[in-house]
């Protein structure tokens, strides 16, 4: 078990794009956490980034910011494909990390930073941030207690409309949104960047899936599927059948294409003995519940939810107290491996064991 930190927990960034800014509101609001370095390839993106959130040191490089080393933990915000190294290089220097999702571009690459995590003692977490909703929380635990039954259908599904409308802006002309579309720049597609976080949505609360028949497809989006440097490769629509390890069937499905959802998350799970839904374009702190009675006369009500920490929250109380709180890099690689079985499972055109 990580030993216990009373003094302030000395936090570095690492990757200064636009979600690092989320990232660094959210430490600031945590008693007992300083911001204290930032690290970037960008100079002038680094040097804005720390002017706007009052970080005194830049670096950029991890190896100058390690060789500093006057810092206890680090947020890893860089592309997909840092992620591995990165975290791995942080955890052999002892310090505890939180690293953005998807925790790595592969299974493989997953288990060694698990292994690293392990081997290093420390506080690891891999940000699937949906877990900081209140429903998700509540929904676990009533399918833990029983309340709806043995579990038997699953419907899960992550919808965003940035591709055919300007809900977040120009993708065609924003680097922050153009990467995501290309493999040449770490890229794993919808499946890697919002698929990971509807596996996790619908596997936490209703347990592992043990076997997953997937389809990816990539769209036309631009002359040649070219927009500057980015080549327009990485798949934009994820569509999945899974069975679970308790027997349900179950669909999970993405999309970048679902105009009129900016962000929507949906989850419906159904038991024996009743239904849960949460929605999340109607509540992220209630969920509706079909059991008893009302199960009868098909039916719900609606359930409020007690507040519950985010992540960041959870990564700083964990390094203070010592105890390891979820998701771990452990759940991180456990939802990569599902991941991987989809990529699997398109390719050989046939369902695939987890």
């Amino acid at each position: 078990m990580p030993s216990a930190k009373k003094s302030p927990v000395r936090l570095a960034i690492i990757g200064t794009g636009g979600m690092a800014n989320s990232h660094a509101k959210r430490y600031l609001d945590i008693p007992g956490c300083k911001l204290v370095a930032a690290v970037d390839v960008s100079a002038e993106r680094v040097a804005a980034f720390s002017a706007t959130h009052g970080i005194a040191n830049t670096f950029a490089s991890v190896d100058a910011l390690l060789a500093w080393n006057q810092f206890d933990a680090v947020s890893i915000v860089t592309p997909d494909a840092f992620h591995a190294a990165q975290s791995i290089q942080c955890l052999k220097a002892g310090k505890h990390v939180l690293c953005e999702k998807p925790l790595a571009l592969n299974h493989a690459d997953a288990l060694k930073m698990v292994s690293a995590a392990q081997k290093a003692g420390v506080i690891n977490m891999v940000n699937l941030s949906y877990r900081d909703w209140p429903a998700i929380q509540a929904v676990q635990a009533v399918i833990a207690a029983g309340k709806i039954g043995a579990v038997r259908h699953v419907e899960a599904s992550y919808l965003q409309s940035w591709l055919p409308s300007k809900v977040w802006g120009d993708w065609r002309t924003t680097p922050a949104w153009l990467w995501r579309l290309s493999t040449k720049h770490g890229s794993r597609g919808v499946l890697g960047d919002v698929g990971v976080h509807i596996v996790d949505f619908a596997t936490f609360p209703a347990g592992p899936i043990s076997s997953v028949y997937g389809k990816l497809k990539t769209f036309d989006k631009a002359p040649g599927n070219v927009v500057g440097e980015y080549t327009l490769d990485a798949n934009d629509s994820a569509v999945m059948t899974v069975e679970f390890a308790n027997g349900a069937l179950g669909t999970i499905h993405t999309t970048r294409w679902s105009g009129g959802h900016a962000n929507r998350l949906h989850l419906k799970i159904s038991g024996d003995k009743g239904s849960v839904e949460i929605d999340s374009e109607r509540s992220t702190t209630s969920y509706k519940i079909s059991v008893g009675p009302d199960l009868h006369k098909a039916t719900w009500k609606e359930v409020a939810c007690k507040p519950t920490p985010n992540n960041y929250a959870r990564f700083i109380k964990s390094i203070r107290t010592g105890k390891q709180d979820q998701p771990d890099f452990a759940r991180g690689a456990e939802v990569q491996k599902v991941l991987d079985a989809v990529i699997t499972s398109d390719a050989k055109g046939k369902p695939i064991n987890v």
